[in-house]
């Protein structure tokens, strides 16, 4: 009887050894994106405090969250939007809406506790009417967001084209409200509100089937249909969550300036999606993070703070620098996709 030596000659064995190496150091890219934008805002931090006084006061990183709490709700929002592969162009409409409607009806005398849950509902419903627009209809999300921008915005210049202000004792109380940090240091109702809602999204796309389903929908929603997900719910519940997001945002706005504006988030759609994108969340859907987002965010109000501290240059340079880092981030997440083929 003849044996069968069953060791593998020692070159195979060494390039056996070689490929597991190469399989543990090699570096996940889904992170790349996410870690690039850590590092640039790490970098920024740093070029703050080495060229400016004060810069290293804990006010500067509370007034971040702070100044930009209504943003960092729509992006929220947009992230899960853009992670199923759509896009929307309601959110900034659904702001001005909210904030109009809400002071609207306060003014006239309705009480608080009604209008709040009113006006997140309608911004819900507007999310959801696009959504099934968009799954049931076969509509581009460019388009039916787009018509929902016009409407919304309609609606609220139809409501009142003037700011409107908020005397409701409630709202003025929750404007004025401060929560200490610290000895020194407070922040404001609304950043905590914005912070309570990345932490609930980033658990329910972690941890949740719904947010598996989220990501498997951006990577194919053909597939995800064939998987047998439920990619009509889905779908139509990632555009609700946007719409809730902006209507949330719009209600910050109001506790925030205790008024409401019909052309109040103008544009804000356009930086919800850049902070998404400048925080690793792939436009074509399928990959990212809610933390990006929020890194995303903190870039962009960084930018806006350095400009601030700098006093002589113009607010336009926001914008600028927005659009290099948009472009940069865009090749990046080109590059990425290539390598991961």
């Amino acid at each position: 009887m003849t044996t069968i030596d069953a060791t593998p000659p020692a070159a195979d064995q060494k390039g056996a050894a070689l490929n597991r190496r190469r399989r543990v150091y090699r570096p996940n890219t889904k992170y790349i994106p996410i870690l690039a934008t850590l590092a640039l805002l790490v970098v920024m931090y740093i070029s703050g405090l080495v060229n400016y006084e004060n810069f290293d006061q804990p006010s500067v990183i509370v007034n971040l969250f702070r100044d930009n709490a209504v943003l960092l709700a729509v992006a929220v929002g947009m992230t899960f939007v853009i992670l199923t592969g759509g896009i929307d162009l309601s959110v900034g409409a659904v702001i001005s809406l909210t904030t109009t409607l809400a002071a609207t009806l306060l003014q006239g005398g309705w009480p608080p506790l009604l209008v709040l849950p009113l006006v997140l509902f309608l911004g819900a419903l507007l999310g959801a009417g696009m959504g099934a627009v968009i799954h049931y209809f076969k509509v581009e999300p460019f388009i039916a967001t787009l018509a929902g921008l016009f409407l919304a915005r309609g609606l609220a210049l139809f409501i009142n084209q003037n700011s409107i202000p908020i005397r409701d004792k409630l709202w003025i109380a929750l404007s004025d409200l401060r929560i200490p940090l610290g000895e020194t240091t407070k922040t404001t109702l609304t950043a905590i509100v914005a912070l309570v809602v990345v932490l609930i999204a980033a658990g329910v796309l972690a941890w949740t089937r719904f947010g598996r389903n989220v990501y498997a929908i951006g990577g194919s929603a053909d597939s995800a249909l064939l998987m047998g997900l439920p990619v009509a719910r889905t779908r139509i519940a990632v555009y609700t969550i946007s719409g809730f997001c902006a209507a949330l945002g719009g209600v910050l706005y109001t506790i925030n300036s205790t008024s409401g504006h019909a052309l109040q988030g103008t544009g804000t759609e356009l930086d919800a999606i850049a902070s998404c994108v400048i925080g690793g969340v792939l436009l074509t859907g399928g990959a990212g993070y809610v933390f990006g987002s929020l890194l995303g965010v903190m870039v962009f109000g960084l930018i806006t703070t350095i400009i601030n501290f700098q006093g002589d240059l113009n607010a336009a340079w926001t914008r600028i620098v927005v659009g290099i880092l948009l472009f940069g981030f865009i090749v990046l997440q080109r590059l990425v996709t290539r390598r991961a083929r």
